[in-house]
């Protein structure tokens, strides 16, 4: 029986101010993020290219003590890439993912429902 190679798998989560998004986080660490792989997360955060830059433009979302509390427990287990971008969220995450070549990409469903 031959040997089973843990891959090094690139983990994409895009996240925003959201309970979608922290939500979607928590689920990739607990269910994705394996013990036998050199998994690398990249939290991808995406400005609006309308929003001006401010002090309050979102970016702070990423060091919150919720996302950083929820990293830091899986951090022995994953190398954590932050990515700040600007420009439409759905331009931006696809580019990303191509452009890593990710092998995962999380998110939440922005409180959508299955059909949209």
């Amino acid at each position: 029986m031959a040997d089973v190679v843990a891959k090094d798998r690139k983990i994409l989560v895009a996240v925003d101010e959201g309970e979608e998004s922290m939500y979607a986080l928590s689920w990739c660490l607990k269910n994705i993020i394996s013990q036998c792989c050199k998994d690398t997360l990249f939290l991808l955060y995406v400005r609006s290219a309308q929003a001006f830059h401010s002090s309050l433009d979102g970016t702070g979302y990423l060091f919150s003590s919720d996302v950083l509390a929820t990293v830091d427990k899986y951090s022995n287990d994953v190398k954590v890439e932050v990515i700040i971008e600007s420009g439409d969220p759905r331009d931006v995450i696809c580019r990303v993912a191509e452009n890593i070549n990710a092998d995962v990409l999380v998110m939440g469903s922005h409180g959508y429902g299955l059909i949209q």
